[in-house]
Formats: C-alpha cells, sequence, structure tokens
C-alpha cells in the first residue's frame, strides 16, 4: 500500500517491511519507468496565430515624452515625427532630423529606417536601442512665414512577454541521508520526469535536493529527501507539435502541470494494489506542491505604475533602476545610469 501523509504529518509503514524487501536503484527506476508510461498520454495542440501589426502609428507630444513600448526581436510600429495637431497639416519644405542614445540616426544604420516623412521605425529591436529618442522638426505653415521648429521626444522601450514556470516540491520516504541510493534515485526521478514533458518542449531542472531526519508524530525519526524542480516551456514554432489546440507556452505548461500530478496520482495507486512491502524511497503522499510563478528577464520588470499602457509586461528596467536576477520586479539604484541594468 502507498503510504498517506496524515494531517500530524506521520507516515505509515507497512509493517514487516524489511531490509531485503527494500529495492535498489535498479529496480525504483524500472518502477517509475512503469508509472510513466502509464502515466503519459498523446498530447495534440495547435498553434494559435498570433497576430503581429506593424501598421499602427505613434504620434509624438511637446507637451510631454510620449512612451513607446517595442518587443524585443520584432519592428517596431511607426513613430511620427509629427504632432497630433501638425499630423493634418501640410508642411513646406520640412526637415526631419533624428537623434538617440547613441546620438544622430540615419536609414544607414541597418536597425533602423526613416522614411522621407520622418517616421521611424526599428527592425528586430534589441535591449540596447532603448532610450530617449528626439526628433527636431523644421517646417512652414505658409512659404513665406519664417521657419518654425519643435522638438519631439519619445522613451522607447524594449519589452518582453513574462516567462511563466513552476516550482515544484515533493517529498520521497529515503535512504540513510549519507546514501549514494538518494543521489541515483534523484537523479533517476529528474530523467523521467523530464521525459515525461518533452513532448510538449517543456524542460524540468533541479533546483535543489536535501535530506533531513523527520520526527513523526507518536512515532521515531525517519529519512525523507526533499526535492525542488522547475518546469518550463520553451517557445516553439512547430506547427506538428500544436496540430489541434492552443500552443502558446502557458498552455502547455498547464499541460504538463496536469501529467505531472497524474504521474505522482498513478505512483500512489499502483502502490495501493501492489502485494509487495514498501521499498526504501517512495513518495510520500499528498507532499506534490506545483506554485506558478512569474519571472522577466534580469534587465527587465514588470510595474503598472510607470508603464500603465504595458501593465503586464516585462520592460527594460530604467536608469535608477535594475534586475540581477529572473525576478519579477525591477529594484530601485541610484547609481545605475543605463537602461537594462542587472548588477548596482
Amino acid at each position: 500500500m502507498a503510504a498517506p501523509r496524515s494531517a500530524g504529518g506521520g507516515a505509515r509503514v507497512r509493517p514487516g517491511a524489511t531490509a531485503a524487501a527494500m529495492c535498489g536503484p535498479g529496480r525504483l527506476m524500472l518502477g517509475l519507468l512503469i508509472v510513466l508510461l502509464q502515466a503519459v498520454s498523446a498530447v495534440q495542440y495547435s498553434r494559435s496565430a498570433e497576430s503581429r501589426s506593424n501598421s499602427l502609428k505613434i504620434v509624438g507630444s511637446i507637451l510631454f515624452p510620449v512612451k513607446v513600448y517595442v518587443k524585443l526581436d520584432h519592428s517596431s510600429p511607426h513613430i511620427l515625427c509629427v504632432t497630433n495637431h501638425l499630423r493634418n497639416s501640410e508642411l513646406i519644405d520640412p526637415v526631419f532630423r533624428w537623434n538617440g542614445p547613441g546620438g544622430y540616426l540615419s536609414s544607414e544604420n541597418s536597425s533602423v529606417q526613416i522614411s522621407p516623412t520622418g517616421t521611424l521605425i526599428f527592425g528586430h529591436f534589441r535591449s540596447d536601442l532603448s532610450g530617449v529618442y528626439t526628433c527636431s522638426l523644421v517646417y512652414k505653415l505658409i512659404a513665406a512665414q519664417p521657419d518654425k521648429r519643435l522638438t519631439i521626444k519619445y522613451l522607447i522601450y524594449a519589452y518582453s512577454d513574462p516567462q511563466y514556470y513552476y516550482e515544484l516540491t515533493v517529498q520521497y520516504h529515503a535512504a540513510p541521508c549519507n546514501s549514494f541510493h538518494n543521489t541515483s534515485f534523484g537523479k533517476a526521478l529528474l530523467q523521467i520526469l523530464s521525459k515525461l514533458v518533452a513532448d510538449l518542449s517543456c524542460e524540468i531542472s533541479l533546483i535543489k535536493s536535501e535530506c533531513h531526519h523527520v520526527k513523526m508524530q507518536r512515532g521515531g525519526l525517519q529519512n525523507e529527501m526533499f526535492f525542488t524542480f522547475s518546469v518550463t516551456c520553451l517557445d516553439t514554432e512547430n506547427d506538428k507539435l500544436c496540430p489541434q489546440s492552443p500552443c502558446d507556452a502557458p498552455h502547455r505548461l498547464y499541460k504538463a502541470k496536469d501529467l505531472i500530478e497524474r504521474f505522482f496520482k498513478k505512483e500512489v495507486e499502483l502502490r495501493k494494489k501492489s502485494s509487495e512491502p514498501l521499498p526504501e524511497i517512495y513518495y510520500i503522499e499528498g507532499t506534490l506542491q506545483m506554485v506558478w510563478v512569474d519571472r522577466c528577464y534580469p534587465g527587465y520588470g514588470v510595474n503598472a505604475v510607470r508603464h500603465p499602457d504595458c501593465p503586464e509586461c516585462c520592460v527594460i528596467c530604467s536608469p535608477r533602476s535594475y534586475n540581477p536576477s529572473n525576478g519579477i520586479h525591477c529594484l530601485q539604484c541610484d547609481t545605475s545610469l543605463i537602461y537594462g541594468a542587472t548588477t548596482c
């Protein structure tokens, strides 16, 4: 029978279990593979078409900088060197001059295109292109009038979609904490879980494993392994992976969660049906926990107050802030003077 965790934290051990009946790593691996084969089912998805329109046009203002958000490795919207008032006016002899973080901009730069009417377009936007951009416009509304001048400022930010993952924690009754069987079992478990979700283009990584002596209620000490894994799904353009249902990373991550939960449920069911004594290392029923975690790339963060037009985006950290790891927010750092800082 399986050994469920009691409300008080104890684990029930089958009477009469002896060291001779306890399985080694080879039998553990075989048993887990049997569970795996029974838990895995055919999974099919279809890729949802993502509409990417580059025809969006952004108009500037002389009153305040206009914020523009450009997805990493994508083309930008059309950024106009006019205000909303001038957009519908006839401009005589207009002269447009764009400047960015690196100085004067021209179409000779492979990542920048400037049209004859002063429209700025980025292709394959990179993190280092983020920053303050200004366009100086010289024009006339009437030929006999002197030149008019104005400067339009934009704040252009790189952004990416949040990266999601599950943090998986699970406990196993273990061999003595100094036994190599625990290490071998941890490696085998990681391999099997990785294979379980591989067809979804998902990956599982071992964050940490620890062995502890646990004092049971009304009982003695027992050894337990505490495993923590991360479950992530990669971006993919594989049409064969998703022929019939949504294929974005969150959908595949939900499916991976379902497969993992069924894996451990199946292990419990097989143990309950078995007449064999409990092995030395076995899953403690009820200890599986899977927590959804949002994260951004280092140097990026979510801030709905600063970026209300992109409230759920991982936007590149502005100067005076940084994100050193895969957290979700940019942290304050008065000494940071660049966009996308990862150190303070």
